[in-house]
């Protein structure tokens, strides 16, 4: 199929996934039934049957969660690409959906990516795993209708308190992802996350969400993990993608496969820069945004940063058909690269 229309593609991550997910995908295309069993082979455990039979809290377990939307992105990329979808002029992910985006840009290939999505996971859990003092396990906050600069202040002022006898602060809390105007995410030890909320609140937050992670992704707290990582990182085999990357960490576009790496591993403890990444797309004269795994928690923040911009979601067969339809209908004055020189190799 050629496409009319210049697009981005962007990859999910950690927070997406629910049981009985993309069943329609795993009826209805070989290919995607070939990734979750080549994932199988990699990892020795069938993910594919967790997500018929596992429950919320199961599919919810960090190493489980982030081996399974990993490989869930890549099939339904395969099934994109195997239907003759045309090639975005540049992806995103948010936070674990890099290294899908990683994969889907052919920089890296699917089972070396996703050993080291494994050791992430099984890395950023260890990193927790030691604590058992109550209020200095992990947690993560959504706060909605604050500035950035206020609730940054307002982690600023929980985490300057200091322990009796210590010049180190006993609490922890810092902003994680900056997902699109007026949503925030924090995290860091449990007491202070709930410190901060109570303060946002009191500075006029709409709404607080606790997200169901024990893991404070993208914070301080990860450090030891993210250095860890460095040496799996290391070890990846990483080429220069063939379309636009945008990395999290500054919202910029990175092709060079060691600056690839430092920004992985710089993202374990930095922001996601969400808002600023979709942003970066306008330099590609990006006239609709893809959403590519399950669920639809980018399209509807990518609809709030850019509402000039169309946004489709492929977290269905009936999702996919569509979004082939509308990016035909569009007229645009760039090609799409040619997607039978880009399939993902495993």
């Amino acid at each position: 199929m050629i496409s009319t229309k210049s697009f981005a593609m962007v990859f999910p991550g950690q927070g997406s996934q629910t049981p009985l997910m993309l069943q329609d995908y795993y009826a209805a295309h070989a290919i995607f039934r070939q990734t979750f069993s080549e994932a199988a082979d990699v990892l020795h455990v069938d993910l594919w049957s967790l997500v018929l039979h596992g429950t919320k809290e199961e599919l919810s377990q960090t190493e489980i969660t982030q081996t399974l939307m990993f490989v869930s992105d890549i099939a339904v990329w395969r099934v994109w690409l195997a239907s003759l979808g045309p090639f975005p002029v540049v992806m995103a992910g948010h936070s674990l959906g890099e290294y899908a985006a990683l994969v889907a840009s052919g920089a890296a290939t699917f089972a070396d990516t996703l050993l080291v999505v494994q050791q992430r996971a099984r890395l950023m859990d260890a990193a927790m795993a030691h604590i058992s003092e109550p209020g200095a396990q992990g947690a993560m906050l959504a706060v909605l209708g604050l500035d950035v600069p206020i609730v940054e202040s307002l982690c600023q002022q929980v985490s300057s308190v200091t322990d009796m006898g210590s010049n180190l602060p006993r609490w922890v809390v810092s902003i994680a992802n900056i997902n699109s105007p007026g949503q925030v995410v924090i995290g860091g030890h449990a007491a202070a996350v709930e410190r901060a909320g109570q303060l946002a609140k009191t500075a006029g937050a709409k709404k607080l969400v606790p997200l169901a992670m024990s893991v404070p992704s993208h914070s301080p707290l990860m450090q030891t993990a993210a250095d860890q990582l460095k040496d799996h990182l290391q070890n990846l085999p990483i080429t220069r993608p063939n379309c636009g990357l945008i990395n999290n960490l500054a919202a910029q576009s990175v092709s060079d496969p060691q600056s690839i790496r430092e920004s992985l591993y710089l993202q374990m403890i930095k922001p996601v820069q969400w808002v600023l990444s979709v942003q970066a797309f306008a330099g590609w004269k990006v006239e609709s945004i893809v959403e590519c795994g399950p669920g639809k928690v980018l399209t509807g923040l990518n609809k709030r940063i850019l509402p000039d911009v169309e946004c489709y979601s492929l977290a269905s067969v009936e999702g996919l058909q569509s979004t082939f339809e509308k990016l035909q209908e569009l007229p645009n004055s760039l090609s799409s690269l040619d997607s039978s020189s880009s399939l993902v190799s495993s």
